[in-house]
């Protein structure tokens, strides 16, 4: 008989202590850093080139040097010639990637003829950089495509060509 009496009472018990409860607390935060931005302080420029009846490209470094394939020559009047140049700030010590566009299009001023911009190189390179003090001077070169007998005059893009970066 008692059998039966304890039953109930061991039951009674499990079920006082399934339906206790306990809670905590957690705090929230958040640390703001300083925005990621980007200033062109110079812009690219390819200098003097001259064609021949065979289409070429003109390789500009990020150290401002140019290299040449095809019909295309550099002239002994190199004009000016200028990777574009920008200054990156953000927050001290931050990774951030770096995007260019796939082609970029020249028009002559005046004209209606074209030359492609492509193959953007960066400094610091793979398209990354690193906000050492919170500050970095980014680079970009690219390859002029030029055409064969390509019609002479001053090519540009009033636009311009838009670098973007990011933090990772």
């Amino acid at each position: 008989m008692y059998k039966f009496l304890m039953i109930p009472i061991a039951l009674i018990g499990f079920t006082i202590n399934a339906t206790g409860q306990s809670s905590a607390n957690a705090t929230a935060s958040a640390s703001i850093v300083a925005p990621i931005a980007i200033v062109q302080v110079a812009n690219m420029n390819f200098g003097n080139v001259a064609v021949t009846d065979v289409a070429g490209t003109v390789i500009l470094a990020t150290d401002g040097s140019r290299s040449i394939t095809g019909g295309v020559t550099l002239p002994a009047t190199s004009g000016t010639v200028s990777a574009a140049e920008f200054t990156v700030t953000g927050e001290a010590g931050y990774t951030y990637d770096i995007t260019v566009p796939s082609s970029h299009t020249i028009t002559k001023v005046a004209g209606a003829e074209t030359m492609t911009v492509d193959a953007f190189v960066s400094d610091p390179t793979e398209l990354a950089g690193v906000l050492t003090g919170g500050t970095q001077t980014l680079l970009i070169g690219a390859t002029l495509n030029v055409a064969a007998l390509q019609v002479a005059g001053t090519y540009t893009n009033a636009i311009g060509f838009e670098v973007t970066v990011n933090y990772n």
